[in-house]
């Protein structure tokens, strides 16, 4: 290391103590003395330390929980091309179970010097965790944007679907259908876009029906199997429609009510939610609530680089209005 420090001060003309300051990230350098140091790195052929590495304009970190759930590749690809378009590359890091967290791939993301991050569902979505990581990356001169899961409590552009509106549509075309007895099926309680759907859901049903919907909610996983778990539970419920609160749930619904021989849509009915890719060609083709991806990525990609550029917009919510997408899972209610 000291031939090394030797050779990094006698071709910047500095000390060594100089360029020890520079490489350990300590102040009392000139910025004129620094980058000559930084450049005497480059000439030498040494690499330079991560955190001193130039942050590239070009690269834009991405980060979903997953890829199973076929909406998260639908929002990456929206979120790449316009990204792609703007001359940015993106960056695509994803949650696996015991993989990376959420910290982890952020850190990484920041060590590689993305010029910002787009959070889609992360941990801004969870009432129950601390917010403090993310003004810790804004205090790190990161620009970041939030997709689905809005927290007053996080300084940022934060783009969602109006779930209370989705609920609103869903609930509106059952009653429409003759239903009565319509569960909600949905992901942990804790989680904001959870919350929201909660509150629209039964303000409908008592706007509609005039009845508590209370014991006809139930919480599962975002998953088939926890859409058929859920489902399950409101079918003891006497349900004739179940709502869920993503397609791949739905689809776990379908797969619960067959289990009883129940006909969908003639016995039981069921919506989805997000209207994600090859859901139109499943059996029956599902109803369900489509998020606008393409409307909510291309603005996520806005406000970022808006951030990016030094000119943010109001770190607000920003909420799109989704689409009822009436297909062959839901009919009639059946006949008593």
């Amino acid at each position: 290391m000291t031939t090394r420090l030797a050779d990094i001060a006698a071709q910047a003309g500095v000390s060594e103590a100089t360029v020890s300051r520079v490489l350990n990230g300590r102040p009392g350098v000139a910025e004129p003395t620094r980058e000559s140091v930084l450049a005497s790195l480059d000439v030498l052929g040494y690499e330079r330390p991560v955190r001193l590495r130039r942050r590239s304009a070009g690269l834009v970190g991405l980060i979903t929980p997953e890829l199973e759930n076929p909406i998260f590749p639908a929002f990456a690809q929206v979120i790449a091309q316009a990204l792609t378009r703007q001359g940015y590359t993106p960056v695509l890091a994803t949650q696996t179970p015991g993989g990376s967290t959420e910290d982890e791939l952020t850190g990484m993301l920041v060590d590689r010097g993305v010029a910002g991050i787009i959070f889609v569902s992360g941990l801004h979505a969870d009432t129950t965790q601390d917010t403090g990581r993310y003004e810790q990356l804004r205090g790190q001169g990161v620009p970041f944007v939030l997709m689905n899961g809005y927290s007053p409590r996080i300084h940022a552009p934060s783009v969602s679907p109006d779930d209370a509106a989705a609920m609103r549509l869903a609930v509106s075309h059952l009653v429409s259908l003759g239903h009565r007895r319509i569960g909600l099926a949905l992901g942990p309680e804790r989680f904001v876009p959870v919350q929201r759907k909660i509150e629209g859901f039964e303000r409908t049903v008592v706007e509609q029906l005039g009845e508590d919907p209370g014991p006809l909610v139930r919480h599962s996983l975002f998953t088939l199997e926890g859409g058929q778990a859920a489902t399950s539970a409101l079918l003891d419920e006497e349900c004739t429609a179940i709502v869920c609160a993503s397609d791949m749930m739905a689809l776990g619904a379908i797969r619960a009510a067959r289990q009883r021989a129940l006909a969908v849509p003639h016995e039981v009915s069921v919506i989805g939610f997000d209207d994600s890719p090859l859901i139109p060609f499943t059996d029956p083709p599902l109803t369900t609530i489509r998020q606008p991806v393409a409307a909510m990525g291309q603005a996520a990609v806005r406000a970022l680089l808006e951030e990016i550029a030094g000119t943010p917009a109001p770190h607000s919510e920003f909420v799109f209005h989704p689409e009822l997408v009436v297909r062959g899972s839901t009919a009639s209610a059946p006949s008593v």
